[in-house]
């Protein structure tokens, strides 16, 4: 959008002495001609552009102009930078990287972008991934209906969505959409939707309701739990819950309480642990924990 390379133009501006004309039309892919009536745009906007013709000429900002030729503070820039990397780690667009380069700083003491922090959004399915979040964009700027297969505890089963939201919540990027086989609005996680298409269906789209736009009441927590963890696996309770997620009891065992959502999630969880865990409320939980050990021993016991 023109908006979106003027501003770029700027950005480039502030943050080097020069440029020529032919320099900044290969920089955004648009023609010379393009790139001079921005120039003339630009001065309208009250910034003062200044081109000098010759061997070391080019287009730069004024020399003296009272604004700050920083748009942005060095900390603000680095965190841009950071959240367009982290965005690159699922996108094939070549937008993410023009605009990395577009707020690059030419100058490395600009920021300190020493790679410090690094987001990858990406999963194991990185490549699946990134042509899932690219095929369901472009279905929601076209308003297309798409379908796939989601796998769910459920089992597998094919649904057919109006597209309106790409997310990532919970460590995990999901589609909110319209359903038409509930006929209401859902959240598919993408890491179980396969066989996705286009459609040639068209959709007007609906305003979703203030409700459906909560996505943590998706995942209520109000099951209540309490286990006794062995001390030796404190890193993982943490690291899960936070440190004042249990108390120390007289013994030296961790009292957990918390809530779960899915119980198959917090029964498979638990297990983990093996006897590093003891469920001691509710009772019911207790008791399908340990006959569903007793199964895994049996078979264990079985192959052997």
């Amino acid at each position: 959008m023109k908006i979106d390379r003027l501003l770029g133009i700027v950005t480039i501006l502030t943050q080097k002495e020069k440029m020529t004309a032919p320099q900044l039309a290969m920089q955004f892919e648009v023609s010379r001609r393009t790139i001079n009536r921005d120039i003339e745009d630009i001065c309208k906007a009250g910034i003062p552009i200044v081109t000098t013709q010759g061997r070391n000429g080019g287009i730069s900002i004024q020399e003296g102009y009272t604004l700050d030729k920083k748009l942005l503070s060095s900390n603000e820039l680095s965190d841009i930078i950071t959240a367009l990397k982290g965005l690159g780690s699922v996108s094939k667009s070549k937008d993410i990287e023009m605009l990395l380069h577009k707020f690059a700083p030419r100058e490395k003491s600009i920021i300190n972008d020493d790679g410090c922090i690094v987001i990858d959004l990406a999963s194991h399915h990185k490549h699946s991934l990134s042509d899932k979040i690219e095929q369901i964009k472009r279905a929601i700027n076209q308003s297309k209906v798409i379908n796939f297969t989601y796998y769910s505890k459920a089992g597998q089963h094919p649904r057919e969505i109006e597209p309106y939201i790409i997310t990532f919540k919970w460590s995990d990027w999901y589609v909110v959409g319209y359903c038409l086989h509930k006929n209401d609005f859902r959240m598919f996680k993408l890491n179980r939707l396969w066989d996705l298409h286009d459609t040639d269906k068209t959709f007007n789209k609906r305003i979703i309701p203030e409700e459906k736009q909560d996505y943590d009441a998706h995942f209520t927590d109000d099951n209540p739990y309490e286990v006794v963890f062995d001390p030796s696996v404190k890193y993982l309770i943490v690291e899960m819950y936070g440190p004042n997620c249990y108390e120390e009891t007289e013994d030296g065992k961790l009292h957990f309480r918390s809530q779960y959502t899915n119980r198959d999630y917090i029964i498979q969880w638990i297990l983990g642990f093996g006897d590093k865990a003891r469920v001691v409320f509710p009772l019911d939980l207790a008791e399908e924990i340990r006959m569903q050990a007793e199964n895994i021993a049996k078979d264990i016991k079985h192959d052997i």
